[in-house]
This record gives C-alpha cells, structure tokens and sequence, in this order.
C-alpha cells in the first residue's frame, strides 16, 4: 500500500510535490474540549474492551455456551474488539498530539482494516440471522442443518470475505493524485474527505465506491430484513403467548444491534458523504465505529438469561482465583 503510481502530467507539472502523510485533524477545532474527548473516548475503549473481552471469555469457556448462536456471538464480539481498535487508539494519541500527521502508507492501512472489519461486522450479522431462522423457522432441522462443522464454516467466509472486498477500492483511491490540500477533518481515513483532497476529479472511482459501499450494505442487510420477515410470519403463528415472547428475546438483541449498526452506516456510506458537513461526518463515524462496539455486549447480556448466568459463573470463577 506504500507504493503509488507516477501521475505523469508533462514537463509543466514535473515539479508537483505528492502528499505523501495526511493531517487528520479529528476534533481539533474544540481545543478547550481535547481533555474531555480524550478521557470520555479512553473510558468508552477500555469499557469496550472489557464488555466484549468478557462475552469471548464467557463464550470459550462455559460449555453451555457452546452452540452455534453463542459461537456466533463469541466471534462477534472478538470482532468489535479489533474493529474499535482499528481506530481508536490513533483517535487517543490524535488528540494529544501537536502535528496530527499519519504518513500515506498508514492512512491507506487503517482505511484497509477499519472498512475490512466492518465489512465482516455486516456478513457476521446476516448469518446471526440465518441461525436464528433455522432456529425459529426450521426447529426440527436445525440441528442437522446448523452443525458445529458449518458454523465454522460460516464463520470463516465471514471472515475471509470481509478481508478480500476492499483492497481493489482502496488500491483505487490509493493511486489517485494527491498533490494539494492534505488536511483531512476527520478522525479516519475515510474515502469522502480522500476524495475531496485529490488533484484531479475521479467520478468514475467515486462512483465505483459508493455503488460498492452499497452493495456490501444492502446485500446483507436484505438477507437479514428477509430472514427476520421469515421469523415475524412464524412467531405470529404460534398459538402461545409464552412461545412467542421466548422468540422474540432470542431476536430481539440482535435486531436492536442491526438497527444500531445499519441505521448510522446508511447516513454515511449509501450517499456520497460530500454533501454531509464533517461535523456530522464525525458524530455518526463515532456512533457506529466506537458507541455501537460497547452497546453491543450490554445488548446481548441484559436480554439473554443464559449470558448473564454464564457471566455470573465467569465473574465467581475469577473472585475465588484471586
């Protein structure tokens, strides 16, 4: 990624001088608040931390815990904690630092892991709803459908896709000319404000992006709205009140991180994020980049017995070896 291609333009802009590091200002313009963002964004990261570290403890080592929705759950929360470090620790050393500088190569790394992780973020929550599905929808198949051997499976393709779909957009916007302006108002490397700093217009690339952002967005998105409009018809057909309660607890959590999620990641990345001011930009990237990450556990624990009892044994085990 630290390699770029030559732009020649002839021998009258032989001597332009390539960005080669950005300025990422993040939130810079509140000068008086820079000790309140720093403490506030270093509570919510170690509080993110913990709660997600927890569920991935709790999931690996309490045996009941050991079925295809927890295995689901203890990856994705594996998940959040890597995704809020690919952008939060560089938040935390931004906002005390001077300069502000992140050289090209860097830039262009975070870009890759921050939009590669959440990426796998979206396909992990479609395929939480697809077990969730078989589990409501098809009872009596779904231990022969759901095996231990195609969770893993799944897990893997969620994984693995989410790391191949953007290294050919990023190489794209990677090779455009920055010459200019390299100041970006923005706590990431995020493809708006990279667009706007290059030298020359690029609406082939852009476009290519956005309907490529879309695609990433919509494609699992309607696998969920479908999955879940499954779910709804058949709880609506269970005669007992007690069954359809048990149902909608199994998916209630999961809805509510899906709308958390989604409904922020559309305000950014379905239209072009030119026309946002970048103090929105800011709020709605913290929202579902660092705010979504530590809602996630409370979400999933203050609605799932089964979790809470398993935090409770983690929480003993870890009293009595101290």
């Amino acid at each position: 990624m630290g390699m770029r291609m030559e732009f020649a333009f002839g021998s009258k802009n032989s001597s332009i001088h390539f960005v080669t590091e950005f300025i990422l200002l993040g939130f810079s313009n509140q000068g008086e608040m820079q000790s309140f963002f720093f403490c506030s964004i270093l509570i919510l990261y170690l509080l993110t931390l913990l709660g997600n570290g927890t569920i991935v403890c709790a999931v690996r080592w309490d045996q009941r815990l050991h079925t295809p929705m927890y295995i689901f759950l203890g990856n994705f929360a594996f998940l959040e904690i890597w995704y809020v470090s690919s952008t939060i620790p560089n938040m935390l050393v931004n906002i005390l630092s001077e300069n502000k500088t992140i050289s090209f190569s860097a830039c262009f790394l975070q870009f890759y892991f921050f939009f590669s992780l959440g990426t796998t973020e979206c396909f992990f929550l479609s395929a939480m709803a697809y077990d969730r599905y078989l589990a409501i929808c098809r009872p009596l198949h779904y231990p022969s459908i759901m095996t231990r051997k195609f969770c893993v499976i799944l897990i893997c393709i969620c994984w693995v896709s989410g790391f191949l779909c953007y290294p050919v957009p990023i190489v794209l916007i990677s090779q455009l000319p920055f010459c200019g302006p390299n100041i970006i108002d923005h706590f990431v490397c995020d493809p708006g404000p990279l667009f706007a700093l290059s030298c020359v217009p690029a609406p082939s690339t852009e476009l290519l992006c956005y309907t490529f952002n879309s695609m990433i967005i919509f494609g699992p998105f309607f696998c969920i709205l479908g999955s879940y409009t499954l779910v709804l018809r058949a709880v609506f057909r269970v005669p007992s009140g007690a069954g359809r309660t048990k149902a909608f607890s199994t998916c209630g959590s999961h809805l509510v991180v899906v709308s958390l999620f989604y409904g922020t990641l559309m305000v950014m990345y379905v239209s072009p994020t030119s026309g946002n001011p970048a103090g929105m930009q800011k709020i709605v990237t913290l929202i579902y980049s660092a705010l979504t990450p530590l809602l996630n556990p409370l979400i999933y624990t203050l609605r799932n017995k089964e979790m809470k009892n398993a935090l409770k044994k983690l929480l003993k085990l870890t009293t009595i070896q101290n």
